[in-house]
């Protein structure tokens, strides 16, 4: 397909950085263009984050030129052809055309070429092998113009051989029909990624969690969700979930729209998994979560579940002795599913309110610092010990119960009366 332009609707095609990069890259028989995201969003009108070239020119010619434009160059992906340029001060990935020469499930071992038809047809999805020029025009070898316009989402070529290059790619296959897809997925690719979903066991842990958090970033992951459910994808990678479900997903994805909560992929993991403590300690061992992941997915699963008719004196007291993020994603929870049953329960509806007037609170809260330390202690003339600390936890307890009120001075006046 010809005759598309992206000109009228980039606004970040002109900026000078980006033409003269793709300038210097563009003469002497090579070529350049804007390569896959970029090019995608901008046609279906989202958010471009990253704008990444495609060029004939080798990677050292590529530095040669771009560091003899005044732009600096470093060897960020050097041996996959990738060299990032700072043109403008906005960071490029521009990637030499390649061609697959062998595959083994997890990486591919390339050449490089100057087929751009080759180059896209590489590439895992349609909507991903689009190129344009300098001046906007979109450059089409695999139907990928089509597919955007439907908001379909289609394997190039056969979609069992794509996935068997990379099994990466089944999950992204989820994960690019919740950021981009409409409709049902496309059958030939449901059939492949069911099919071949063992392949995912030779995957980092790595990959499979950046691809699950992306997923789950989406503004709406609930149809991707429930069609890896349906192929078994997502028990393959979250068994976790398996006897747990998803049905939490679409009332919570409601509630961050209508409460304008920014998406948040940790609780809507943990909106698919039970608060089982240890298996959320195996889950964040397997898939590599990160310290402060982990963390929060076990003061989840550990924090008290507040009641939605506490009154907000008592939940500061409860966010101080406890978890206080771990309450907070509870309380979410708990509010999306009031919410959900508020359309039928008149009791839901009360709760729904409940819960939304102490996550107001919570949100709103510091946490007080106790006034007194083991210092003031010592300098009333109590030993260094077990006593001691015993003391100090017991008027902390009392500075908790009056609501946190109790000044420094009148906590070294019960102390004095002891």
């Amino acid at each position: 397909m010809t005759g598309v332009s992206i000109a009228d609707r980039a606004p970040w095609l002109s900026e000078p950085g980006l033409q003269a990069l793709l300038a210097c890259l563009s003469h002497d028989g090579e070529l350049a263009r804007i390569a896959g995201g970029a090019v995608r969003n901008t046609l279906l009108g989202e958010a471009v984050a990253d704008i990444d070239l495609a060029t004939t020119t080798l990677p050292d010619e590529t530095i040669r030129r771009a560091e003899g434009a005044g732009f600096r160059a470093v060897k960020t992906g050097y041996e996959h052809g990738t060299i990032t340029v700072i043109a403008g001060g906005i960071p490029h990935e521009v990637t030499t055309l390649r061609a697959d020469v062998e595959t083994d499930g997890r990486r591919a071992k390339v050449v490089y070429g100057r087929d751009w038809k080759a180059d896209a047809e590489r590439r895992d999805f349609t909507i991903n092998a689009l190129y344009a020029d300098a001046d906007g025009t979109v450059v089409d070898f695999v139907g990928g113009l089509d597919d955007v316009a439907s908001r379909s989402l289609r394997f190039i070529g056969d979609a069992e051989m794509r996935i068997r290059e990379d099994y990466l790619r089944i999950l992204r296959f989820f994960r690019f029909f919740a950021w981009y897809g409409d409709g049902r997925p496309d059958a030939e690719g449901l059939k492949a990624c069911a099919r071949l979903k063992d392949g995912m066991a030779r995957l980092s842990a790595e990959r499979v969690w950046h691809e699950l958090r992306r997923l789950l970033q989406a503004p709406d992951p609930s149809r991707a969700l429930l069609w890896m459910r349906q192929t078994s994808v997502l028990a393959q990678v979250l068994p976790e979930s398996e006897k747990w479900g998803i049905d939490a997903i679409r009332p919570l994805v409601a509630t961050e729209a209508a409460m304008q909560w920014e998406p948040d992929a940790l609780l809507r993991l943990e909106a698919i998994v039970p608060p089982d403590a240890p298996r959320l300690a195996e889950m964040a061992r397997r898939l590599r979560l990160s310290n402060a992941e982990a963390e929060r997915m076990q003061d989840w699963a550990l924090a008290e579940k507040p009641a939605a008719e506490l009154t907000e004196s008592q939940l500061a007291r409860l966010l101080y002795r406890e978890r206080p993020d771990g309450i907070v994603d509870g309380m979410k929870l708990a509010l999306s599913s009031a919410r959900e049953r508020a359309a039928s329960e008149d009791k839901a509806l009360v709760e729904a309110g409940g819960y939304a007037r102490l996550l107001k609170f919570a949100d709103q809260w510091k946490k007080p610092v106790f006034p007194l330390k083991g210092a003031d202690l010592l300098a009333a003339g109590h030993k260094p010990g077990p006593k001691m600390g015993e003391t100090l936890a017991a008027l902390e307890a009392k500075w908790i119960e009056s609501g946190f009120a109790l000044t420094r001075a009148s906590l070294l006046a019960l102390l004095n009366k002891q």
